[in-house]
C-alpha cells in the first residue's frame, strides 16, 4: 500500500510544504474522529485539475481514511487511493472555493451523508476532510453533543490553517486519547466539562471535588501546565506523577478562533500500569545484564585457568589443546560481555567480529605482517546463533593467521 508521500508525488500537485502538513494532519486526525464518532476521509485534487474552475472533470484522490475509536464504521473498505469524481458530491466545488463553508452536507446515497473540510495552508485550500455519517445520525446524549461541539471549533482551527499545530512531537503513539478522558476548559482555564473517564483520572491524583466550574490550578498544581499552554497557544504532553502509585499523562490541545485561544481539550489518560509495567521490564534487563556479565566474568576466570595451564603441560600436543580450548571458551565469553551491554534477542554481532579480529590479532607470532579488516555492516543476530558463529569465527581467524604462510616469503 502506497504512503501519503508516495499517493501525494504520484497523484496530486501538493507541495513539499503542503504535504508536510497533511502528514501533521494524519498524525492528530485520530482526535478528530473519535470526537465526531464518524468515519473520516482526507481528499486532494488529482494533480492537473482545479476544483473551482472544473466543474465537469475535477476530482479527488484519497489520502487518508480513519475510523473512530469510539463508534462503528460506515466504510467497511479501504478507500486509500481511489479516485473520487466531483459528480459524487453535488456541492464539493462550493466547499473547495475561496471562501468555503464549513462542514457544509453533501447527500450520498439515501442514508449517507458527508460533511466537507477544508483543509487550508498559507492561505490556499489543499485539501478536503470528509466526514461520513448516516443521515439521521446526530448526538444522542449531552456528552455526544459536548463532543460534536468541540469538533466543530477544530473543524473551524482546521479551515483557518491554525490547526493542526507545527510542532508535531505533541502527535505520538501513546499519547492520551478521546476515550480515556477528555476536559474541556475555557480561556481562563475554567473547567466547563470533563467526562467521566476524565473524572476517575482525578480521583486516581487524589482529586475529588467536583471540576466542573473550577480552574485546574485550583484543583492541582500539578495541572498548571495547561495554562501554560493556554497562554503560548501551543499544545503539550505533560505527565503527572503521584510515587509509587500514580501516573497520569495529559494533552493541552488549544482552541483558537482567529488568533484567539478561545480554551482548550486535556485529554487524560492514566499510565500507571505502563509505568509499572515499563519498570518491571527495566528491571528484568537490569537482571539480565547482570547474568550476562556474571556468565561473562566465571567464562573469563576459566580462560585464564586453561591457559595458566597449557603453560604447565610439557607436551606439545597437550598444550595446542588446552589453548585451543582457552580461545573457544573467550570466544563464548565475548558473546555474553555484549549480551551484559544490550539485553535482548538480537545481538550485534559487529561489536562480537572486533572483539575477535582484535583477539586473534594477539595471537598472531609469525614475523610476517599480519592485517585483518573488517567491510560491510554485519547487522544483528539471534543470540542463540550468536555464540556457536563467534567461535566458528574465531576459530577460522586462528587458523588463517596460522596457516596462512606456505612458505617464509609469501604474503597473506
Amino acid at each position: 500500500m502506497a504512503t501519503l508521500a508516495e499517493l501525494a508525488a504520484l497523484r496530486t500537485d501538493l507541495s513539499p510544504d503542503a504535504l508536510e502538513h497533511l502528514q501533521r494532519f494524519l498524525g492528530s486526525w485520530s482526535l478528530l474522529a473519535d470526537l465526531a464518532f464518524s468515519d473520516l476521509l482526507l481528499v486532494a485534487p488529482v494533480a492537473g485539475t482545479d476544483p473551482v474552475l472544473d466543474e465537469q472533470d475535477a476530482a479527488y484522490v484519497v489520502l487518508g481514511q480513519i475510523r473512530p475509536n469510539n463508534g462503528p464504521t460506515l466504510l467497511i473498505a479501504d478507500l486509500l487511493g481511489r479516485t473520487l469524481e466531483r459528480s459524487a458530491f453535488a456541492a464539493m466545488r462550493d466547499v473547495a472555493s475561496a471562501n468555503p463553508a464549513v462542514l457544509r452536507r453533501h447527500e450520498l446515497g439515501s442514508d449517507i451523508a458527508v460533511d466537507a473540510i477544508p483543509v487550508r495552508f498559507r492561505g490556499s485550500i489543499i485539501a478536503l476532510v470528509l466526514r461520513v455519517q448516516r443521515q439521521e445520525q446526530g448526538a444522542s446524549s449531552v456528552y455526544e453533543q459536548l463532543y460534536t461541539d468541540v469538533f466543530a471549533r477544530l473543524c473551524q482551527m482546521i479551515s483557518e490553517g491554525a490547526f493542526p499545530f507545527v510542532d508535531a512531537d505533541v502527535y505520538v503513539e501513546g499519547n492520551p486519547r478521546v476515550g480515556d478522558g477528555m476536559v474541556v476548559v475555557d480561556a481562563d482555564c475554567r473547567v466547563e466539562f470533563a467526562s467521566p473517564n476524565a473524572v476517575n483520572a482525578l480521583h486516581r491524583l487524589g482529586l475529588f471535588s467536583p471540576p466542573e466550574g473550577r480552574t485546574l490550578t485550583d484543583l492541582a498544581a500539578d495541572l498548571r501546565a495547561v495554562e501554560r499552554s493556554l497562554a503560548r497557544a501551543e499544545p503539550l504532553v505533560h505527565e503527572i506523577a503521584r510515587m509509587p502509585d500514580v501516573a497520569v499523562r495529559i494533552q493541552s490541545i488549544p482552541l483558537l478562533a482567529g488568533d484567539v485561544v478561545t480554551g482548550a481539550i486535556v485529554l487524560m489518560r492514566d499510565v500507571t500500569d505502563v509505568r509499572r509495567l515499563g519498570q518491571l521490564v527495566l528491571s528484568k534487563d537490569t537482571a539480565i545484564r547482570e547474568v550476562h556479565h556474571r556468565v561473562k566474568n566465571n567464562l573469563q576466570t576459566i580462560s585464564s585457568l586453561l591457559s595458566l595451564q597449557a603453560r604447565r603441560v610439557s607436551g606439545a600436543e597437550g598444550r595446542i589443546a588446552l589453548l585451543e580450548a582457552e580461545r573457544r571458551v573467550r570466544s563464548i565469553a565475548l558473546v555474553h560481555e555484549v549480551l551484559s551491554r544490550e539485553p535482548g534477542d538480537q545481538v550485534p554481532f559487529d561489536d562480537i567480529i572486533t572483539s575477535l579480529v582484535a583477539m586473534a590479532k594477539d595471537s598472531v607470532v609469525t614475523e610476517q605482517p599480519v592485517e585483518i579488516t573488517v567491510a560491510g555492516d554485519l547487522g544483528e543476530v539471534v543470540a542463540e546463533v550468536a555464540t556457536p558463529l563467534a567461535v566458528c569465527v574465531a576459530e577460522l581467524l586462528q587458523n588463517a593467521v596460522e596457516h596462512a604462510f606456505a612458505r617464509p616469503d609469501a604474503a597473506v
